[in-house]
């Protein structure tokens, strides 16, 4: 897993910058938070635009919510070749907003460079095991998620 101490492998401190944490968002239409959520990880050169509509494409095929006010957008299969190096981009909702008839508070968009989609999966499980913790997220600090999510508070 990212930052946990295997050799040669990507830091979960890459994953995420800053400037990717969007606090105190209003609610909108899905597809709108997915655009957006999409920009981040594009103006952030993870991912190449075309992704953005592949993280569109994924949302027609199935949900991307996850459950526990969590969604997931991420781009099909046949997008990965859109992605330049992984990394995560964390939009907060505190009031909720609409994801298939129910309200997510946290959406976390998602560029997996070859395998390691599933490494960010299991740093995101690992992160928000306890579904109080979306809760909690939504009166953190864009710095507070930051170090969520590179493992120091995550770690044991």
């Amino acid at each position: 897993m990212f930052g946990y101490g295997k050799k040669n492998e990507k830091k979960s401190t890459e994953l995420l910058e800053i400037g990717n944490i969007r606090l105190n968002c209003r609610p909108g239409k899905k597809e709108a938070v997915i655009r957006e959520v999409g920009q981040l990880l594009y103006k952030c050169g993870c991912v190449e635009e075309s992704y953005i509509e592949a993280m569109l494409q994924r949302e027609l095929s199935f949900s991307t919510n996850i459950g526990n006010g969590i969604a997931l957008p991420h781009g099909i299969e046949a997008a990965k070749k859109s992605v330049k190096r992984s990394g995560i981009a964390v939009m907060v909702f505190p009031e909720g907003t609409d994801w298939g008839g129910e309200k997510v508070k946290l959406v976390i968009g998602i560029a997996g460079a070859g395998e390691e989609h599933l490494e960010i999966l299991s740093i995101i499980a690992e992160c928000l095991a306890d579904p109080a913790d979306v809760d909690r997220i939504t009166g953190c600090s864009a710095e507070e998620i930051l170090t969520m999510f590179t493992g120091k508070r995550c770690q044991q």
